[in-house]
């Protein structure tokens, strides 16, 4: 009989041993899997920092030399214009990618980011419309000959586009704020390649 008993607290302590190791096995897999998620969201949050810095960087850059052409010859000649279109294709690349912004965590820093593309996008798309408007406009009034209607509306389509084209302006210099944020989150560092976007 003494046997037994031995035998019954030798196999309760194996069950003991079998749920101890349960418990820590199952602890350590929770562990390790919140621990891969976390180590994962930051991976994604920090491409996504890269990538939004760097488009923003060379939406910026494109802005800058836009502004410099737009200041010699004509404001809104072939050079300044194909600067504007190369800007909305930056944030037509924006568009397609947004879904990546929601990787980024701080809410504040998505919104402005989100409304400053939405700022940049409406004037810039005003430009190319007045642009455009004006050029058929010029082209009846080669064909008619003066009229004070088209004339006063080629006014009023200039300046429609001129401010379009200060409000884009006015909303880049909210760049270099979101880049600075966007710096700590992607672990780079994104005025040398505004640097070296204006040198050249």
């Amino acid at each position: 009989m003494t046997g037994e008993i031995f035998d019954a607290a030798a196999n309760q302590s194996a069950v003991w041993a079998v749920i101890l190791g349960a418990v820590l096995a199952t602890a350590g897999g929770f562990a390790a899997t919140q621990m891969e998620r976390y180590v994962e969201h930051r991976r994604r949050e920090r491409n996504a920092a890269l990538f939004f810095g760097e488009l923003l960087t060379t939406l910026q850059i494109i802005l800058y030399h836009a502004h410099n052409t737009h200041g010699r010859g004509d404001p809104f000649g072939p050079i300044t214009i194909r600067m504007l279109k190369s800007a909305r294709r930056e944030i037509d690349i924006y568009d397609r990618n947004r879904e990546s912004l929601f990787d980024l965590r701080h809410g504040e820093l998505r919104a402005r980011i989100q409304n400053l593309i939405i700022r940049i996008t409406m004037p810039i798309e005003g430009v190319f419309d007045a642009t455009d408007e004006i050029a058929r406009c010029q082209d009846i009034l080669r064909d008619a000959g003066a009229r004070p209607d088209i004339e006063a509306r080629i006014v009023a389509l200039k300046e429609q586009r001129d401010g379009g084209y200060d409000f884009v302006m006015e909303t880049a210099e909210d760049l270099p704020r979101i880049l600075r944020d966007l710096e700590p989150l992607a672990h780079h560092s994104f005025r040398n390649l505004d640097e070296i976007g204006r040198s050249i």
